[in-house]
Order: C-alpha cells, then sequence, then structure tokens
C-alpha cells in the first residue's frame, strides 16, 4: 500500500537574513491544495502553491525553508523563474522591485521526515496523518517560513480518499465529493506563523456546540468512542467562555477544533483553530476520576490568544506564551473548581520549581534554554505575583491593551511589561529584576502569597512527624483532602476503618500509602476495588492480591474485565497476576501470555506498548515477536517511545537468551 501527499500552495521569500526577511516582503495568503492518495508506502508528498505577496523594497533574491524537496513548474507572475534548491531552502534569483499583488506558484515533491506522521493501526494501512510544526518542523512536509514573526493567512484544501475526514486551521467552507476523492476546503480570515499550520485526518464523528459568543466549538472523536466524548470534552465550554471574559478580547479566529491522535508527541498542541492532542486524554466517566483532559484542554485554549494571536519573537520571550497559556489555565481551573484547587497548583508548581532549583538546574525566565518547568510554571508564578502586586483591574486591562495592541503580531517582554506599568501607574524594574531576570526564585514571596489562602495556611501549618498528637483525629475531621493525604504520608499506621469514608481522593490515598494490608482492615480495602478510579483498581488489586493469598483467585474474578486507561493498566497486572496464580484457570496461561504480547505490537498505541512491554521484562517473557516490536519501537518518531525502546534493549541484551535475536532484528 502506497500513500501519495499532492499539495496546491503559494510562497515566496527574501534571500535577506530572517531579521531582514519582513522588511522586504509582506506575504498576504496562501493558498494550498493537499492531495492524499493511499497507493504509495514510500509516503511520497507532491505540492503545488500559489502565493500573494508585496514587495516592500528592492531585493535579489527570496527564499523558502523547504526541507528535501523536489521543485516543478516555478512561475513568477506567470512567467518561468529559474530556482536555486539547497536541500533546506528554495532560492529564487531575480531583480525583484517594490510592487503589490505578485504571485509565485510551482509544483513540488517531498518525503517528510519530520512534521507530518503517518500512523497505522493495521498493518500496512494508513489510519490517520497528522502534523507537528512547533520548532521550526514545518518546513519538512510544507514549504514554509521557520521565523515565528512572519505572519500569513493559510487556505488549505485537503483532498483524500473517500470516507477519511480532513480537518485544517480555519472554517471549512466547502466539501466536494467527486466520486474519488473528497475535498475539504478550509480558508483562514486572519494571518498567523507557519509553524501552526496543520492538518489531522481519520476516521472521525465530530460533535458541535456553540459558545456564549457564537463561537462554533468542535470535537473530533473515534466513531467507537461516542460515550467517552462527555468526560473528555468536559467543561470546555464553560472553559472557553469563562476565558473570554477573563481575558477581555475575543476569540479570534472563526472556530475552535480538538482533534485526538494516536502516538501524539505531547500532550497537545494548540494549532491556530485546531488543536492536536494525544488520545491518551479520551478518556471514559472513571478514567476522568484519574487522569483528564482539563489541564491540557484549558492551556491549548489560552493558547489561542497567548501564542497564536501574539508571538512571542524569539526563545528569550517564549514565557510569554507557555506562562500565559499555564496562568490562564490555572483560572479556569479555580472557575470550576474554586480557590483551593487554584492554590494547589500554586504550591506544587512552586515544589516542582523548588526542586529544579535544588538540583542547581534554575534558570532566568529570560533564558532561551529554559526547562519547561520555568516556562510554563515560573511564568505562571510571575502572572499570579504580578496581579497581586498591580491588582486585577490594571492586570486585566493591561493584558487587553496588549493583545489588542499586538493582536496578529510578534512581541517581546517589554512591550507586556510597558502595558502593566501604563495601566497601573507603577514602575515594575524591580519586579521585573527579581522575577524574570534573576536565576534564584523569590521563595520567600512565594510561602507569603500562598498563606493568603486560608486553606494553604493550615496545610502548611499541619507536621505530623514532629507533632503526631495534633494529627489523631484528622482523618475523620472536616479538613482538606490535602491536609488527610498529608497526614496519611506521614503517619500510614493511623489509617483505619474511619478513614475509608473519605472522598474518592483520600481513598486513592489509601491505597497509595497502605500495601501490607492488616486484617482488621481486609474488608474495608476490599471495597477499594469498586472505586470510580482505575489508579486505586489496579494498585488495591496488587496490594490485596500480595497480601491475602488464599483470596487471589476472588480478586482476580472480581477485576477480569477491567481494562483501565488506554494503557490498559488493570488489564495488564490482572494479565500477569493470572500467570502467577497457578490454581487460576491453568489451562489459559498461553493465551494470557500471548494477549500480553498482542498489546506490545506496532499496531496499538505507544503508551500500551510501552506497559506491555515493561510487564514481559518482569516476567522475563519476550518471544520473536516481541523482541522485533521492541527494536521498531527504538527506531519510532515519538522521541519518548523510542529512548524507552532503546534503554530496555540495552538492558536485554545484557541477557545471553536475548543478545543474538537483538542483534538480528537491528540489522534488518
Amino acid at each position: 500500500m502506497k500513500l501519495f501527499v499532492f499539495i496546491v500552495f503559494a510562497f515566496f521569500f527574501s534571500g535577506f537574513t530572517v531579521a531582514q526577511q519582513t522588511n522586504y516582503v509582506d506575504f498576504k495568503k496562501i493558498e494550498a491544495n493537499v492531495l492524499f492518495d493511499y497507493t504509495d508506502i514510500e509516503n511520497v508528498n507532491i505540492f503545488k502553491y500559489k502565493a500573494t505577496f508585496d514587495v516592500l523594497k528592492r531585493t535579489d533574491s527570496i527564499f523558502l525553508d523547504a526541507k528535501d524537496m523536489t521543485f516543478y513548474d516555478v512561475y513568477l507572475n506567470n512567467k518561468p523563474i529559474e530556482i536555486h534548491n539547497t536541500g533546506k531552502h528554495l532560492v529564487l534569483k531575480e531583480k525583484f522591485k517594490k510592487s503589490k499583488n505578485n504571485v509565485l506558484s510551482f509544483a513540488a515533491e517531498v518525503r517528510p521526515k519530520k512534521a507530518m506522521y503517518f500512523v497505522s493501526k493495521e498493518g500496512d494501512t494508513i489510519d490517520q496523518v497528522w502534523t507537528q510544526g512547533q520548532g521550526k518542523y514545518t518546513s519538512h512536509w510544507l514549504p514554509s517560513i521557520d521565523d515565528v514573526n512572519d505572519k500569513i493567512i493559510f487556505n488549505l484544501v485537503i483532498s483524500s480518499t473517500p470516507g477519511t475526514k480532513a480537518i485544517g486551521n480555519g472554517k471549512l467552507v466547502n466539501y466536494i465529493d467527486d466520486g474519488f476523492v473528497e475535498h475539504w476546503f478550509y480558508e483562514m480570515n486572519r494571518p498567523m506563523s507557519s509553524y501552526l499550520v496543520a492538518l489531522a485526518m481519520g476516521q472521525y464523528d465530530k460533535k458541535t456546540e456553540l459558545s456564549k459568543s457564537g463561537i462554533p466549538l468542535e470535537y473530533y472523536y473515534y466513531p467507537e468512542d461516542s460515550l467517552n466524548v462527555e468526560p473528555t470534552y468536559r467543561y470546555t465550554k464553560e472553559m472557553f467562555d469563562f476565558l473570554e471574559e477573563e481575558i477581555g478580547f475575543p476569540y479570534p479566529w472563526q472556530n475552535y477544533k480538538q482533534v485526538p491522535v494516536k502516538d501524539f508527541l505531547y500532550s497537545g498542541m494548540e494549532n491556530t483553530s485546531l488543536t492536536i492532542f494525544s488520545d491518551s486524554y479520551v478518556v471514559d466517566s472513571i478514567a476522568f476520576n484519574d487522569k483528564n483532559y482539563i489541564t491540557v484542554n484549558a492551556h491549548e485554549l489560552a493558547h489561542q490568544w497567548f501564542g497564536n494571536l501574539v508571538t512571542a519573537k524569539s526563545g528569550e520571550h517564549h514565557w510569554l506564551q507557555e506562562g500565559f497559556a499555564t496562568y490562564y489555565a490555572l483560572l479556569a481551573e479555580r472557575h470550576l473548581f474554586g480557590d483551593e484547587h487554584y492554590y494547589w497548583q500554586l504550591f506544587e508548581n512552586a515544589q516542582e520549581l523548588l526542586a529544579q532549583e535544588s538540583r542547581g538546574e534554575g534558570t532566568s525566565l529570560l533564558n532561551p534554554k529554559s526547562s519547561s518547568t520555568t516556562f510554563y510554571k515560573k511564568g505562571a508564578w510571575v502572572l499570579h505575583m504580578l496581579r497581586e502586586q498591580v491588582g486585577d483591574s490594571a492586570f486585566k486591562s493591561a493584558v487587553r491593551a496588549y493583545l489588542s495592541a499586538y493582536q496578529f503580531g510578534s512581541v517581546e517582554t517589554k512591550d507586556f511589561i510597558s502595558e502593566v506599568e501604563r495601566a497601573s501607574g507603577q514602575d515594575l524594574s524591580e519586579f521585573v529584576d527579581s522575577w524574570l531576570v534573576n536565576v534564584d526564585l523569590p521563595e520567600d514571596a512565594m510561602v507569603k502569597s500562598l498563606k493568603k489562602s486560608s486553606f494553604m495556611n493550615d496545610y502548611l501549618n499541619v507536621d505530623c512527624e514532629d507533632r503526631p498528637s495534633e494529627c489523631k483525629d484528622i482523618l475523620v475531621s472536616n479538613v482538606s483532602d490535602e491536609i488527610k493525604i498529608k497526614v496519611m504520608a506521614q503517619l500510614p499506621e493511623q489509617i483505619d476503618t474511619h478513614a475509608f469514608k473519605n472522598s474518592l481522593k483520600v481513598r486513592q490515598a489509601i491505597a497509595q500509602y497502605v500495601s501490607a494490608i492488616p486484617s482488621q482492615l481486609k474488608s474495608d480495602y476490599e471495597s477499594l476495588l469498586d472505586d470510580k478510579s482505575y489508579l486505586t483498581k489496579e494498585v488495591a488489586l496488587y496490594n490485596l492480591w500480595v497480601s491475602f493469598p488464599q483470596e487471589r483467585v476472588k480478586y482476580l474474578e472480581k477485576t477480569k474485565d477491567v481494562k483501565g486507561f488506554n494503557n490498559y493498566n488493570v488489564r495488564l497486572l490482572w494479565l500477569a497476576l493470572h500467570l502467577n496464580t497457578l490454581e487460576y484457570q491453568p489451562e489459559k496461561k498461553q493465551q494470557i501470555l500471548n494477549e500480553i504480547i498482542s498489546y506490545s505490537l506496532p499496531n496499538q498505541s505507544f503508551e500500551l506498548r510501552m506497559n506491555a512491554f515493561n510487564y514481559l521484562k518482569l516476567l522475563d517473557a519476550f518471544d520473536k515477536q516481541s523482541i522485533e516490536s521492541l527494536v521498531e519501537a527504538s527506531r519510532h518518531y515519538n522521541w519518548r517511545f523510542s529512548k524507552f525502546a532503546k534503554t530496555m534493549l540495552e538492558e536485554l541484551q545484557q541477557k545471553e537468551a536475548y543478545k543474538n535475536l537483538i542483534e538480528l532484528y537491528k540489522k534488518e
């Protein structure tokens, strides 16, 4: 089976440096047709392009960022023009004069090594195609501008074989099924950076609702996941409405679409009007209690303003995207779950930042090489503290002015700070030095801010290790769940039958902190297997199986139909325990092992495969098929998965039974 991609597009670039390029050329609109023909296994992409642009000043060269492409039929204003293809750039040599409404068009062929991914679920059949452009990668599949500061209107026509839904940036303005190919016409009405151009294709259904302001919110899902739509996208409309009001600037795009995909590189990506996210966040009503999409959902939505509407000019100002998105996601969750939840998230972020600093890894927020923890979580703390200093009214006024002044443009930190100074009448130079420039965290100020919450003040004052007598009755009191969990961590021996009457979150902590189960708590502990939590079920099943060998069959029978998360956390544990419970279904042991092996194969999601590989290692049960699959995984495009597989292969090669087999498959 082969897959062709044909794209109709338009681009134009100056041969000057990136910083100069926008001074010489103004790109107005890019139109592209992308045709997927599922007939070529080599994933060859054929492009045709058309771009409308103005030349602002005389220049003798133009370039496009285009990785490993072959170009055909290049025309400038309907006349052939010669090109120079460096393998990284398409360069046009011409004496360009100041002019308007120029048109550049061409066709190109490309084999994308990054940024466009072809995903198979069964054998060689391509089930999904999706893109990931952040990190200057769009030019691997689409001739484009790697510089984030160049903003262009992109219109895509995505064409594919019948039965596959195609989703792109902007509004779907037309759809044509000609009997052989389906064509999906998407239009943007505002410019954006090319790293935010995206498409996704696959088997999807869609649910749509309208925001309070009339923006269509489109929730895509696999047809088999219809029952998971509500828990997966829970609170989306409420968060959208909240953020529009809180930010004070209307949502800037025609609609907002969200699409889950298999084996995504990250949790989610905020492509303009089209968030693509990992399908591991597609959850049922039980998994929602353990691992849900709310935080990722709110974060990527906030990026539609902070990152997409206004874009950081360089890595030095990256926090203007990630810090803002993290902060506004916190505000959205505060709206949903209250002040205690908000301050708890700030506290956890502070703990992560302090741990990073204690390892000697702290950096300035303006260091372009800072960690994600710094950009995201320190950035959010900066905004929290800045708002405390200048007040709600000045802060919100400054954010509105900032977005209005720099909409569809690029920004630096000073642009935002100037707006806050103007709105508040304060000189923020000391604040900037302390929070943005300095490496060390203002820990005292953070603690002082947290203690403005009575909930956090109470939590920080609990110390059961030094004052155990004060904690005697906490587990049956009306204090917060977080305080009760802190007590459990410090004094697990205080957990008695009354502690099981607490909330789901506290019962999760019981499973975590009580592994050796006292006989007097056996009945209470068994009730954890009925909790609406796959984390609790997993831990409780294992602890009960270990603590009460005589009742292992009973526990396995009770949980035999539970799969758990998308990585089958409960099911894989159950299978491993089955193999180690000799008296339980002895005739099915090979069938059980085969099931574990099946979850490690390439047609499964990488999260499930990782879990299966871990159990195969634990059981020392790799066979030829699973070893071959592990070698294949070491070449996977998802860097987390490939790193995991490479590490495991190194460990397995220490065993003679696996060494030769691994070397054999590595050579293939």
